[in-house]
């Protein structure tokens, strides 16, 4: 591992840039989704981010099972993937709008977003050593920052017509990409390439503590993305029950995943001082009570919902880096790709089926945010199968 002293002096700022560039992809289409469902006549609802899911969760496993980044330096799949990930972007404002056209789109936006979040994990855990924790902790506030980007632009941006909005995103991601494969330097691949082997998922069973980090990490996932994806359902409930108020629900959704970043880079600094498991462990606690005191939440003041759904928004996100430091650092050294991969690829694919879960049910109950309460299972079986293990960690 090379010493921090030997990295270069920027190389945190744009790394962490390039990062929330590429990652302003995800949700762009959920920030004009009214529009492009006014367009279509049709409602897309959790299937938009969905489909972003289904494609990164395919993307990782392809780069898994090619080898792909011990056979591509870092920098230049970075920006391969960040410059046709902004194609997969637009592709909807070039040809004729239809469904299938929308969903393919945000497939393979999801697809090429698979060499943006991994590998800028990947570049760090290049460079750093002890102070990994602390890093990722950057990197995943990178992406916080990166999907609550399209909901600010929207917020301010009401008149911009979502063709120009995607085009502006796109951009944006292909500076960052251009960025970090202009200013940051590669290390060497390696001889020999870690293949992907199935028998990964085995191992994330049979190792105790590497167990309860993927567990905690599952359980976390479960709630983080439906989290995310359905903020603008919850404004809309609350502004249901709360006439009195009028607000830019964009820019309530942005400043809601933007604060993520706060749980992220704190949880970090905190990690270093007493480890990660317990960083990890005590946010997803604290996002469970959020999630669990949110129906009444309808009934509170303004202030005090907001302050609510600011809580939930930090610690909803903070655990998620340490969660990952942990896999690594339990892993084994011949398999580590593998499973940081397979766990990365089923953590996705868990959020899904929450998506869609809570797309379901807000069909019948659309006013009702008790719905909300199904995903409290996932950080309750998260803390049960990986309190024991990592608190001390």
């Amino acid at each position: 591992m090379t010493s921090s002293s030997k990295r270069p002096t920027y190389f945190l700022i744009v790394l962490v840039f390039a990062q929330f560039a590429g990652t302003t992809l995800w949700l762009s289409g959920n920030a004009v989704s009214a529009q492009i469902e006014a367009e279509l006549g049709v409602k897309l609802g959790g299937w938009l981010t969905s489909t972003v899911q289904l494609g990164f969760i395919l993307g990782t496993l392809l780069n898994a099972i090619f080898a792909v980044p011990e056979r591509v330096l870092s920098s230049r799949l970075f920006l391969f993937s960040a410059v046709f990930g902004a194609l997969a972007n637009i592709s909807i404002a070039a040809f004729p709008l239809n469904v299938p056209l929308v969903l393919i789109s945000r497939l393979f936006t999801g697809l090429f977003l698979a060499g943006i979040y991994p590998i800028g994990m990947k570049i760090a855990a290049d460079w750093y050593g002890k102070d990994l924790g602390r890093a990722m902790g950057y990197l995943v506030g990178a992406l916080v920052l990166g999907k609550s980007f399209p909901y600010l632009l929207k917020g301010i941006s009401f008149e911009l017509p979502w063709k120009e909005f995607l085009f502006l995103i796109s951009l944006v991601s292909l500076i960052g990409g251009g960025g970090l494969w202009l200013l940051l330097p590669d290390k060497p691949l390696p001889l020999q390439h870690n293949q992907f082997s199935i028998k990964a998922l085995t191992v994330i069973f049979k190792i105790p503590k590497l167990r309860a980090a993927a567990f905690g990490y599952f359980g976390h996932m479960w709630e983080l993305y439906a989290f995310w994806a359905f903020l603008p359902a919850i404004w809309k409930v609350y502004l249901h029950f709360h006439t009195e108020y009028n607000f830019n629900v964009p820019i309530a959704t942005f400043i809601i995943i933007v604060v993520g970043f706060l749980g992220c880079w704190l949880g970090g600094l905190l990690a270093i001082r007493i480890g990660s498991g317990k960083v990890a462990l005590f946010q997803l606690a604290i996002s469970l009570i959020c999630c669990f005191i949110l129906p009444f939440g309808t009934k509170f003041p303004l202030p005090i919902f907001s302050i609510l759904m600011l809580v939930w928004g930090i610690t909803v996100v903070g655990d998620s880096p340490q969660f990952s430091t942990l896999v690594s650092r339990f892993a084994l050294v011949e398999r580590r790709g593998s499973i940081i991969t397979l766990v990365t690829s089923i953590g996705f694919a868990i959020t899904i089926f929450s998506i869609q879960l809570i797309d379901f049910l807000l069909k019948y109950f659309s006013n009702d945010l008790r719905i909300f309460w199904v995903l409290c299972l996932g950080p309750v079986l998260g803390l049960l199968t990986s309190y024991k293990r990592l608190f001390n960690e």
